[in-house]
């Protein structure tokens, strides 16, 4: 299950705290707190009952100081239908995926889905980028948020927003891969900029389902972790760079644009080579839409 860390609990289990009626805190042999879920598994159970390990749905060990705290006010705060919801969803990623996903993982779920429910009822809707990059680079977390979503409003009877899908690949993104909490964020961040700054450069809106789209954003992907790992591209030969920067100056321009923002963004300078690739994908972009009167034919080859 999503958030089981720990054994089902044995008959005679004592309850040591009552959150509410769907949840309860006993006490392991080791004395940790383990947090039991279950559909009216707390109801008229004080401390010191014994509670009915046939209702208990989920139970995990809570973590100890500042972190068990926020957890523990968390499942006492939000409405159980809302629990009950994300964990299943989280059940049926995890089988898309085949990745397990952890209790941080549900709980900042749970802990998202609830401030979205609360400012929809205030009439409150945050605006975001839909991000159609997420379904070029990432299809199978993409496809998995839009279904954990849906399967979300479904069993709250609730419409979510469908930028949803949009932050739940995010939280996907940080859960299963091994990078430090946040770098998708950051590097989906810079790719969206980048996409502006072309967009903004031809004065169009990108064709987000065209290939060439998809080569563009997979490229700008791949550029921007070549810049972590510190593994741009070289080469000693410089005359496709100067036919490309004198034969498609439009599309060269925007890519000093990239190029002055990367350095802004990660203090890193990107190479000839690296810029090439950028203004052949560009000007390949520009061919898509017609901006700048480019023909079929005179695409740019990449070298």
């Amino acid at each position: 299950m999503a958030i089981d860390d720990a054994a089902p609990p044995a008959r005679g289990t004592v309850v040591h705290k009552v959150l509410n009626n769907n949840v309860v805190i006993t006490i392991d042999e080791h004395g940790r707190e383990r947090v039991l879920m279950g559909r009216g598994l707390g109801f008229q159970l004080k401390p010191s009952d014994t509670l009915d390990p046939d209702k208990v749905e989920k139970t995990f060990i809570l973590d100890a100081g500042d972190q068990g705290d926020r957890e523990r006010q968390l499942l006492t705060d939000v409405p159980y239908p809302v629990i009950e919801a994300v964990t299943r969803a989280v059940d049926e990623a995890e089988r898309r995926l085949g990745h397990h996903l952890d209790r941080y993982f549900t709980m900042a779920v749970i802990d998202h889905i609830q401030f979205v429910l609360e400012r929809l009822d205030n009439g409150i809707r945050i605006p975001v980028t839909n991000m159609p990059e997420l379904r070029v680079l990432h299809p199978h977390e993409f496809s998995a948020a839009q279904r954990m979503a849906t399967a979300i409003s479904e069993s709250l009877e609730r419409e979510l927003p469908a930028e949803e899908a949009v932050f739940l690949t995010m939280h996907l993104l940080n859960a299963t891969r091994d990078e430090p909490n946040g770098t998708a964020a950051l590097l989906f961040r810079r790719l969206q900029h980048v996409v502006l700054t072309v967009e903004n450069g031809l004065g169009v809106k990108l064709d987000v389902d065209s290939p060439d789209y998809a080569r563009f954003i997979l490229h700008i992907q791949f550029l921007l972790q070549r810049l972590v790992s510190k593994s741009m591209l070289r080469s000693a030969d410089t005359s496709f760079f100067e036919f490309a920067k004198h034969s498609y100056p439009r599309s060269y321009a925007i890519a000093q644009e990239v190029k002055a923002y990367v350095r802004a963004a990660t203090e890193s300078e990107l190479t000839d080579e690296e810029l090439l690739y950028v203004i052949v994908h560009v000007e390949r972009l520009a061919s898509q839409v017609g901006a700048n009167g480019v023909g079929e034919n005179e695409t740019p080859v990449v070298p």
